[in-house]
C-alpha cells in the first residue's frame, strides 16, 4: 500500500501536461563526412545503452529496427527511455512499450531544423548522409472483464511484470489484449539523436 501511496503522489507532482507539440526535439540529422557503417554502428550502440533490442540492422539498406520495448517504471532509475516527465507519468499509469527505427539516407544539405530543435543544439555541415529517427508508443488495452480482485489497469501492469507473476488472466482476456497506437515519441527520438552525433563526434 506505502508503494502506490508513493508512486500517486509522485504521479500528483508530475502534474497533468500531455505530450511535447509538433515542434519538438530535432528527429533528423546530418553529420559531416561520416559514412554509412558509421552511422549505423553509432546507432547500434546507442540503442543498445537504452536496452532496445536490435531486431534488423542493415547497412546497405540504411536502417536499424528495435523490437518493441516495455516503458521503464519509476524504480528502474538506471534507464533513460522516458525523456519526458509526461513519459514517465504515462508508464506508470499504462502498460506501455516503444519501438524505434532508424533510417540512414543520403542527402545533401542540413535538414536539423524541420522538426523544429527545441533543444538548442549547434547545426550540423552539410554532408552526403542524413539520420531519421522515429519512435512509435504503444499502449496495451484489455478488453473484457479484468482478472478477479483486479482493476483492468492493474491486470494490464500485471501481464507486463508490474505486479507478481501470481496473478493470471483468463485465456479469453489474454486473447483480448491489443496494442493501440500512440503516436510518436519525439523526445526520445531527439534524445537518440544527440548521443548518435555525440559518440559520431569522438576522436578515434
Amino acid at each position: 500500500m506505502t508503494l502506490w501511496m508513493l508512486l500517486a503522489g509522485m504521479l500528483l507532482l508530475l502534474g497533468c501536461g500531455g505530450p511535447s507539440a509538433a515542434t519538438g526535439p530535432v528527429r533528423i540529422l546530418c553529420p559531416d563526412e561520416v559514412t554509412a557503417a558509421e552511422a549505423i554502428e553509432a546507432g547500434r550502440e546507442v540503442l543498445t545503452r537504452v536496452h532496445f533490442v536490435i531486431e534488423k540492422l542493415d547497412v546497405e539498406q540504411g536502417i536499424i529496427r528495435t523490437r518493441p520495448l516495455r516503458a521503464a517504471q519509476f524504480f528502474e532509475l538506471w534507464r533513460s527511455d522516458n525523456a519526458s516527465l509526461y513519459r514517465l507519468k504515462e508508464a506508470n499509469l499504462h502498460s506501455v512499450r516503444r519501438s524505434v527505427e532508424i533510417r540512414v539516407r543520403p542527402e545533401g544539405g542540413d535538414r536539423r531544423l524541420e522538426a523544429g530543435d527545441s533543444d538548442n543544439l549547434p547545426p550540423a555541415a552539410s554532408g552526403s548522409l542524413c539520420l531519421e529517427c522515429d519512435v512509435s508508443v504503444q499502449r496495451l488495452s484489455l478488453s473484457g472483464p479484468p482478472a478477479a480482485g483486479l482493476s483492468e489497469t492493474e491486470a494490464i501492469h500485471a501481464q507486463s511484470a508490474a505486479l507478481p507473476p501470481r496473478v493470471e488472466l483468463s485465456p479469453g482476456q489474454r486473447r483480448a489484449m491489443t496494442w493501440i497506437d500512440l503516436g510518436e515519441d519525439r523526445e526520445l527520438a531527439g534524445r537518440i539523436l544527440e548521443r548518435i552525433e555525440r559518440r559520431l563526434g569522438r576522436p578515434n
